[in-house]
């Protein structure tokens, strides 16, 4: 599919009119009316613009026009889904040739249209061997034209840009993220890493499991004990020309499969355990991006990776374990692993990096799930100003964000007896508290460190299909935030 901006309407073969739900909505129906060359009194009648209500209109000769409705004060996630979900279910239906008039609305909604439209066309029958030919519009000879104010083309094609470079990355992210643990192993995100480095020009660095011994990441290697597939710590680095760029630093989770070890996960939802690695797949998202729209920041991502495997080898409830910061670890659950392999890879940037910003991403916990559902992810920092920013891009995004107490009255959680700390409190509460209090130890007391639980967005239900699928959550908030 190929798109055009441009400032007058074309003749395409299918019209969308995205409506908002306003006090003036019937005037905007009536001088709609005219065009469709329908009574205003049908339209105002049928139509209300609630969100994602569609209206399918037909003219004489065959063309289509589709009111498309937003409902009220639409924000950009908004936007994004209300044109994705109305793009996939109408791919089939949808001509060669569709003309979307932005006219009445400012330039940037123009990057949600286009993730919505991009992102309808996802399909998530990876594997499947007999799907029919994709959607005419999705293919080479489709064609996309949104029509914008003439004194919004400029801002207009920034804003396709952006989306462009978004769509393209998000797609591949989803398919890492939607792809079965047999296909996506350490290895395959670390192919990934270093693909994207060669294309955008950043260097991917990939410790094997016998680097990762001399190098003392003990904790990683505690939880690959189990699997017959090694790990990998990939280190990747996006480093602009110029002077006084802030430093960032991202650590993301990348267990490709999770049985929860010798504490293992019951049977009923455990194939969902491919997503995982939601936050590895984030920060190798957010590097991609950036260094494809050159931004102008000091990049570093992070990704421990293994699966948490069952076997004769696997590290045990009791153990203790070593970590890259010399501190011993007590595990009291093998389910709670990911905190065990990020402790390596926040010790890792703070003492290899010194970030001026340190942001580790994380399916974490199944508490952040219980307190705030899938709709927003967990935030944990003792910066205020960090938590300002990022809340800021967060709303902007739509990727939803809830700051989280990380009071030191929940240290006594974390207390070993054994060890220095414990990698879990073995109390059913404040789960996500108290794994955000595990990390804390191991970012060297960072001023700038923030901690995002995404267990409850990184996969969700979506239109895409019947069981729970990748979101691609994160990136578009991390880039936000990069760009600010």
């Amino acid at each position: 599919m190929n798109i055009t901006l441009v400032s007058r309407q074309t003749s395409s073969e299918a019209h969308i009119v995205p409506v908002v739900q306003t006090d003036t909505l019937s005037d905007t129906l009536a001088t709609l009316s005219e065009t469709a060359g329908i009574p205003a009194a049908v339209l105002q009648n049928d139509f209300k613009a609630n969100a994602k209500e569609v209206l399918p209109l037909y003219h004489p000769d065959g063309r289509k026009m589709y009111l498309l409705g937003l409902g009220k004060e639409p924000g950009s996630m908004d936007w994004l889904k209300t044109f994705r979900e109305f793009s996939f279910r109408q791919k089939d239906r949808l001509p060669q040739s569709v003309h979307v008039d932005l006219t009445s609305f400012d330039a940037a909604v123009v990057e949600d249209v286009v993730l919505g439209i991009r992102g309808g066309g996802y399909d998530l029958r990876l594997y499947q061997t007999d799907k029919a030919e994709g959607p005419v519009f999705y293919s080479d000879a489709g064609q996309l034209t949104i029509q914008v104010a003439e004194d919004q083309l400029a801002a207009a094609d920034d804003a396709l840009g952006w989306a462009e470079a978004m769509a393209e990355t998000q797609r591949e992210i989803l398919d890492l993220m939607n792809a079965p643990s047999n296909y996506v192993t350490p290895q395959t995100l670390a192919d990934w890493a270093a693909t994207s480095g060669e294309r955008y020009g950043y260097s991917v660095t990939v410790f094997d499991k016998d680097e990762m011994e001399r190098q003392g990441l003990q904790a990683v290697l505690s939880v690959n004990r189990g699997s017959d597939l090694p790990p990998r710590f990939i280190i990747a680095e996006y480093k602009p020309a110029g002077e006084g760029l802030k430093k960032v630093g991202l650590v993301g989770k990348g267990i490709t499969f999770d049985t929860g070890g010798i504490s293992i996960k019951q049977s009923a939802n455990m194939h969902l355990m491919k997503s995982d690695m939601g936050g590895a797949a984030a920060v190798l998202g957010t590097l991609d991006v950036a260094a494809k729209l050159q931004l102008p920041v000091h990049l570093i991502g992070i990704v421990p990776t293994t699966e948490n495997m069952v076997d004769g080898r696997a590290t045990k409830p009791g153990d203790v374990v070593g970590s890259y910061s010399g501190k011993t670890i007590e595990i009291i659950d093998t389910d709670a692993e990911g905190r065990v392999i990020l402790a390596d890879g926040l010790s890792y940037m703070v003492r290899n990096f010194q970030p001026d910003v340190l942001i580790d991403l994380a399916t974490l916990t199944g508490s952040v799930i219980a307190t705030l559902g899938y709709h927003a992810a967990g935030l944990f920092t003792q910066n205020d100003e960090l938590a300002a920013d990022l809340l800021t891009s967060a709303n902007k995004t739509g990727e939803r964000l809830w700051r989280l107490p990380i009071w030191d009255v929940y240290k006594e959680d974390i207390k070993s007896d054994v060890a220095d700390v414990k990698n879990y409190s073995g109390k059913p509460l404040a789960g996500a508290i108290t794994a955000a209090k595990f990390l804390e130890v191991f970012t060297d007391e960072h001023p700038a460190w923030a901690h995002l639980d995404i267990a409850g967005t990184a996969f969700a239900d979506t239109e895409f299909g019947s069981q729970k699928n990748a979101t691609g959550y994160g990136i578009r908030l991390l880039i936000d935030y990069l760009r600010s």
